[in-house]
């Protein structure tokens, strides 16, 4: 983990001592029905703000874990190989941190080992930490390829997210159907072409060249 990333998360810990508590949250919720021109109190909405705020314990859960504690068991028994690990199409929800919109897409994951393997779920559950957060789609993919890179420390590690975001597509410019494409590429994956379009061919199965990545 980067001392910035270190830094963050002490800063979270802070955070968390001035957490409102429960009903503070739902009396939020309440508050925002009335500013929109509802009334919470009548009985379709009366449940309302115990359910956002149930619902919101499960958008922001990656709040609460540790990408280090998740890597940190690893397998040194691998009888040499030393080849690309790739996890595609992994699908996450996440929300922007500018208008709390939905943020729905894939990430793919890659590295080469040097010395250690991780389970393959962890890299599932990777990506999960961080799009349990409120967050841009750029800093979560740098966030993944980081905590890859500094945890593991392979000879490479490559991320490309695919995702499309609410807060363009049901506000805003309303333009439903796009696709934002962003990509952290660290070690033998920035320095070796041909190991990045192998990862890229791979993604994309030759597609990736239309997004621009090749």
């Amino acid at each position: 983990m980067s001392s910035k990333e270190k830094f963050s998360v002490i800063k979270g810990a802070e955070a968390a001592k001035d957490k409102p508590s429960r009903g503070e949250a739902e009396d939020a919720v309440r508050t925002l029905l009335r500013w929109a021109g509802d009334d919470p109190a009548r009985e379709g909405l009366k449940d309302t703000p115990a359910r956002v705020v149930r619902s919101y314990e499960e958008f922001f859960a990656g709040y609460n874990e540790d990408p280090e504690e998740l890597l940190k068991r690893t397998f040194e028994e691998t009888d040499g190989y030393d080849e690309m690990v790739l996890l595609r199409d992994i699908r996450f929800e996440s929300h922007c941190e500018h208008h709390m919109a939905p943020i729905i897409g894939k990430a793919h994951i890659a590295y080469l080992p040097r010395h250690r393997v991780v389970g393959i779920s962890k890299l599932a559950r990777l990506v999960e930490v961080y799009a349990k957060r409120l967050t841009i789609q750029e800093k979560m993919t740098s966030q993944i390829a980081n905590s890859l890179n500094d945890i593991l420390q392979p000879e490479g590690v490559a991320v490309v997210i695919e995702a499309a975001h609410q807060c363009m597509t049901t506000r805003g410019v309303h333009k439903p159907g796009v696709t934002m494409v962003t990509s952290r590429l660290l070690g033998a994956f920035r320095d070796n072409p041909s190991t990045r379009r192998e990862f890229l061919s791979i993604v994309g199965n030759g597609q990736s060249g239309e997004n621009g990545l090749v």
